[in-house]
């Protein structure tokens, strides 16, 4: 459970920290909108229940597919074929944004716990960790 939990706070804080790109909003607003007009596609045209669709639409973005649904008219199978291939590519885009922030997120703590241990050693001895050298090797 602490797994979970530290997992999640590295994931908001990667979300939090990529919030600041335009890039990352702009791709955001674009794959809700592809998700909202794939939920609408297929409530209306295959008459799928809305939450079905929009798990329909996700699935599919995400690649991992849903086992029982395939589109029955040649419009759906002919909009699921073009959905797929441009929101796969999108929805990659987004998570790879995500993971970028994941890490930078990640590289931030490590640098501000460097900084505090540096600023820790420094008040206790007087000296900071880039005064002191190591001896050299013979």
């Amino acid at each position: 459970m602490i797994s979970f939990v530290l997992t999640l706070k590295r994931l908001l804080s990667g979300l939090f920290h990529v919030f600041h790109h335009k890039r990352f909003r702009v791709l955001f607003v674009v794959i809700v909108f592809m998700l909202l007009s794939g939920t609408i596609f297929y409530s209306r045209e295959e008459g799928l229940p809305v939450l079905d669709a929009l798990y329909f639409c996700i699935a599919t973005l995400s690649t991992s597919g849903h086992p029982s649904f395939v589109p029955h008219t040649t419009f759906g199978k002919i909009f699921t074929m073009l959905y797929i291939v441009v929101g796969t590519g999108l929805f990659m885009a987004l998570l790879s944004y995500i993971a970028y922030g994941v890490i930078k997120s990640s590289q931030r703590e490590d640098d501000k716990e460097k900084d505090q241990k540096k600023q820790h050693n420094g008040g206790r001895n007087g000296r900071s960790e880039e005064s002191v050298k190591e001896p050299d090797q013979a």
